[in-house]
């Protein structure tokens, strides 16, 4: 009767856990991309993430607009900028914006199907350890854009895959 007490005590805290994780949400703010030049094969998009309580990561990301999508950052080597994948996910802690933007973090988009036009927008699908698949809707800003536009809220949220408010 002992071990099955203790089993049943074991089970019941763990389900405790998966339903506290559950509960965690990550929301996705102020997404935009720039426009491409015609010929241009890549393009970037960038957001801002929130966690509601504990922490997840970003895993990778996914367009219809583009072939491959790969998670990026700035680098300063030798005093030049470069790119560079992120390697093991981009981490996202509760209490603390994770803003993917110009000069930073980003998502680059490689092997643009089409340019990115100004007054578009294009689904980009963000895969997270915990979260799974968030969805999120990208506008395409100036080609010069440093931030969304002003009055054009595209905020999505989501806590599993396939989930979206």
């Amino acid at each position: 009767m002992r071990m099955f007490t203790r089993s049943l005590l074991i089970s019941a805290a763990a389900g405790l856990l998966l339903v506290g994780a559950a509960q965690a949400e990550v929301s996705v703010s102020n997404p935009f991309s720039r426009a491409s030049a015609p010929q241009a094969k890549a393009g970037a998009a960038f957001l801002t993430l929130n966690i509601d309580a504990g922490a997840d990561k970003l895993l990778s990301a996914s367009s219809p607009v583009a072939e491959r999508t790969e998670l990026h950052t700035h680098l300063m080597e030798g005093g030049i900028a470069k790119m560079r994948p992120v390697e093991g996910g981009i981490p996202v802690n509760a209490g603390t914006p994770t803003e993917l933007k110009p000069g930073g973090l980003h998502i680059m988009l490689m092997g643009l199907k089409a340019p990115l036009k100004q007054g578009d927008s294009f689904p980009l699908t963000l895969k997270f350890e915990k979260a799974g698949d968030v969805s999120v809707t990208v506008p395409v800003q100036g080609p010069g854009a440093m931030a969304p536009m002003q009055g054009h809220d595209h905020t999505n949220h989501g806590g599993h895959a396939g989930h979206q408010h």
